[in-house]
């Protein structure tokens, strides 16, 4: 299927590793031209070298997203390179372990400012072009926000906002004829997620009791299974597409979890 995004200018905040990475990789395959924000300048460059090695194009802007000037500055940047905003994938963030009992005012505002603070400057400062070119926004979220997880109450918080702020930007933005959606990701197997696992006493065990509650094959979902869903939602053949939710997860949140041992 055609999904109609060639030369179409998206924006991938966190788009050099792990999830971001893959929605990159899989947008320069259909065409378009991710811009990754990021705030490694050499792991940005590394991931549109790769781009532009397998044939396709990409771009990047260094910021650090928990600086409100920063987003601005960097959507401001891309404009000025490319000449339009065509789409905006909001993914950048950090399972930060902030939690309730052992956690601070100052470290819970902190984690809102690197997980859910810059989707809301991201989008604002991008809306000018999106208006212009009728484009999309994804937001890419987590489980946490419906199943919770203990000791991370500002990420859990901010991808509550995430799935909130999906569902209200699309009721403001019919107008414009802006579709706002997002991705839910549960057990996704990422460089991060790989480095968590190597932290605990015995990884591997620890893998196969997780991969054994995913209903659908017992396995981790994929970032390129997250960046197909994601490029199709940022894409023409989901026009009539709004306001959802999409948990690309292999059924880890709505299924019977007691299924997956059936």
């Amino acid at each position: 299927m055609d999904l109609q995004l060639q030369d179409k200018v998206i924006l991938v905040s966190g788009g050099a590793k792990g999830i971001g990475e893959g929605i990159v990789q899989v947008l320069a395959q259909e065409g378009a031209v991710p811009v990754i924000i990021g705030r490694n300048g050499a792991d940005n460059q590394a991931a549109v070298a790769a781009v532009v090695a397998a044939g396709g194009r990409a771009g990047q802007v260094v910021a650090e997203l928990s600086d409100p000037a920063h987003c601005e500055a960097a959507v401001r940047a891309a404009v000025v390179q490319f000449g339009r905003l065509d789409g905006l994938v909001n993914n950048a963030g950090v399972n930060d372990g902030v939690g309730l009992e052992h956690g601070s005012y100052e470290g819970f505002v902190a984690s809102l400012h690197r997980n859910l603070v810059h989707y809301y400057l991201l989008a604002h400062h991008a809306l000018p072009e999106l208006k212009k070119s009728r484009g999309s926004i994804v937001n890419i979220s987590s489980k946490t926000a419906e199943t919770g997880q203990g000791n991370t109450s500002a990420y859990a918080a901010a991808n509550g906002g995430r799935n909130a702020l999906t569902r209200e930007w699309a009721v403001e933005l019919l107008k414009y004829g802006i579709r706002v959606n997002a991705v839910v990701v549960a057990e996704c197997w990422t460089p991060q997620y790989e480095s968590w696992i190597q932290t605990l006493a015995n990884p591997a065990e620890k893998l196969r009791e997780i991969t054994a509650r995913i209903p659908l094959e017992n396995r981790m979902t994929t970032a390129e299974e997250i960046a197909n869903t994601t490029a199709f939602l940022l894409s023409a053949r989901s026009s009539h597409t709004t306001g959802q939710i999409l948990h690309v997860d292999g059924g880890y949140v709505h299924l019977d979890r007691a299924l997956a041992n059936a």
